[in-house]
């Protein structure tokens, strides 16, 4: 016989724990009262608004809430809940008038006894998660977006410590991701900028608008790396600065492309000065060489003969550099024919193994079957081949350290073009020098011992035949000259 007074007092005690649940409907996520089966007990305001409890939908146990397709994990988290007597959480979905409601499931167990009878429950708080889950997609594609960039992203925060670099960035720079993260951005700069420049920019972004600007940073083994850089504040919901996003476009293309066009330019108006000189000098000269002859011719004075003969060489010379300025301003009228270029280059190498300051010097050559015959002139082509030998022999033999001499000579088919390099271990060319290696006049060589357009002429020979000629150099490590030739000229 069931004690009618005993089981009436359980109620009203149990009741009044339920009267408290009201606490609950002040708080912003949704809250469940539930028995060990999944009934709903009781539910906060929050939760009743959301699920729009109405005559035609009344769920009594919680599940029936729970999308179809994950009510069998969300049950197997309650009863773990049960079992173990633990917290447990699950991200999930509630179905409410066939919208899809993005959730987040905490299950608590809660027991307790009221006259020796054990009370069960559990605890249901359920946050909607639909804006972080939609927040959390964005960020996944802006993560996405970013890392497969082919522009360099860096992210810093207000100190100006990177907390965030792209791929793009990292192969940029040269550096590894460990070395840049915590670093400031000033470990890769060049220098150049003046100091106001940077503090504009910072007064800038500090002030929470976006800064755009042209910067030249140095990657980790020293080369030159021009960009355009976006750098914009990154705010909190609170409008407050919370770090900087930057990004960069490189330039370094652009920049060398402006640079062969500017110099270009420059080969094209020297080279219409240099006609114009040689033509200008070249009668002058002629009517002293003939003066010069004629007096040798009429005098037996030793010492007037010796200073006519000087008089002579250096008219030598001077008709020899107008000769390469005119052979350099003139378009060429020699006929075009198919050239080996591996002969040519065995038959320059030849050439400058003869003379005495190759003595101790190696040649390593390399040439590739595969580089094509090409409409050339052969004998321009030797010369601008030994050109380049001779600058590298006289570089070797200038170097003061006791280095090994080499000087490695490659030819190979590169997809359109065929290349040809020469690579000496000399002691490398200054950066400004580099800039001004191709101009006419230009050595570094001892007065007398060169006249500055070897270069210059194999400069003008290769861009005729539709090619470039190209240096790069790094004090201590040498020098080396490409010249590239198209297959189809």
């Amino acid at each position: 016989m069931v004690d009618t007074d005993s089981s009436n007092n359980l109620d009203s005690n149990f009741n009044n724990l339920l009267f408290g649940f009201d606490l609950f409907d002040a708080l912003p996520d949704m809250y469940f009262l539930l028995d060990v089966n999944g009934e709903i007990l009781k539910l906060n305001k929050k939760a009743g608004k959301i699920i729009k409890i109405n005559e035609k939908f009344n769920p009594s146990n919680f599940l029936e809430i729970i999308n179809l397709d994950q009510r069998e994990k969300v049950n197997s988290i309650f009863f773990k809940c049960i079992s173990s007597k633990k917290t447990t959480e699950i991200e999930s979905q509630f179905l409410l008038n066939r919208e899809a409601i993005d959730i987040r499931i905490t299950f608590s167990f809660y027991s307790f006894k009221i006259d020796k009878k054990k009370i069960e429950y559990i605890l249901a708080v359920v946050k909607d998660i639909a804006e972080e889950k939609s927040k959390e997609v964005e960020l996944q594609r802006f993560y996405n977006i970013v890392e497969n960039s082919i522009n360099p992203v860096q992210i810093t925060d207000t100190d100006g410590k990177m907390i965030y670099v792209n791929p793009a960035f990292i192969k940029a720079s040269g550096f590894k991701k460990e070395e840049l993260i915590g670093k400031n951005p000033r470990i890769f700069g060049s220098g150049k900028l003046p100091k106001k420049f940077w503090d504009k920019m910072w007064q800038t972004i500090s002030s929470g608008k976006a800064w755009f600007g042209e910067i030249e940073d140095r990657k980790k083994d020293g080369e030159p790396f021009h960009t355009q850089l976006l750098i914009s504040p990154i705010f909190d919901k609170e409008e407050n600065v919370t770090g900087y996003f930057g990004i960069h476009r490189d330039l370094s293309e652009k920049r060398t492309l402006e640079k062969q066009l500017i110099h270009t330019q420059k080969m094209e108006s020297i080279g219409t000065l240099a006609a114009g000189i040689a033509h200008e000098v070249g009668n002058p000269l002629a009517s002293i060489s003939a003066l010069v002859q004629v007096a040798r011719r009429s005098t037996e004075d030793t010492f007037i003969r010796e200073k006519l003969d000087l008089v002579k060489s250096q008219v030598t010379r001077i008709s020899k550099i107008i000769r390469d300025l005119v052979d350099f301003s003139r378009p060429s009228d020699f006929e075009l024919q198919r050239v080996n270029i591996n002969e040519c280059l065995k038959e320059a190498v030849e050439i400058t193994k003869v003379g005495t300051k190759s003595k101790d010097i190696q040649y390593n050559v390399k040439l590739s079957d595969e580089v094509p015959n090409l409409p050339l002139v052969a004998d321009q082509l030797e010369q601008v081949f030994v050109n380049i030998l001779l600058n590298a022999v006289d570089a070797l033999n200038e170097a003061k350290d006791n280095r090994e001499k080499s000087i490695t000579i490659e030819s190979a088919l590169s997809e359109d073009e065929s290349i040809i390099t020469f690579t000496d271990s000399g002691s490398g060319i200054t950066e400004e020098n580099l800039n001004k290696i191709f101009e006419p006049f230009f050595t570094t060589k001892s007065s007398g011992r060169g006249t500055g357009l070897g270069l210059w002429v194999s400069y003008g020979i290769i861009k005729s035949f539709q090619g470039n000629l190209e240096v790069k150099s790094k004090i201590g490590q040498g020098t080396t000259f490409t010249i590239k030739l198209p297959i189809e000229i």
